[in-house]
C-alpha cells in the first residue's frame, strides 16, 4: 500500500483498486483507521483523539489532492505523495 504522507508519527496510505467510499488509511502506532475523504468520518478502526484531529486537519487542507489521488488509485495507478502537516 503506497504511503502518501507522513507527519508527527502518523502514516497516511491509500490502496490501489480499493473499495468505495473514497478514503485513506491513517496509522499511528498500533492504531489504524479508514477515513472517508468527503465527510472526514472514521468508518473503520480508531485513532486517539489528538492523532485524529491532526489527520482531519491535514485532510481538510488536502481534500482536493486526496480526491485526485483516489481517482488515480481507483484506476490502478499509484497515488502521488501529498505534503505533510507542518
Amino acid at each position: 500500500m503506497p504511503e502518501i504522507s507522513r507527519f508527527f508519527g502518523i502514516v497516511i496510505r491509500m490502496y490501489q483498486d480499493d473499495h468505495a467510499p473514497p478514503h485513506f488509511h491513517a496509522y499511528y502506532g498500533e492504531e489504524a483507521a479508514a477515513v472517508a475523504i468527503r465527510n472526514l468520518r472514521v468508518f473503520r478502526g480508531r485513532l486517539r483523539p489528538r492523532a485524529r484531529r491532526m489527520v482531519f486537519e491535514w485532510a481538510r487542507l488536502h481534500r482536493a489532492e486526496l480526491l485526485a489521488a483516489w481517482d488515480l488509485a481507483s484506476s490502478g495507478q499509484e497515488p502521488p505523495a501529498i505534503a505533510p502537516l507542518e
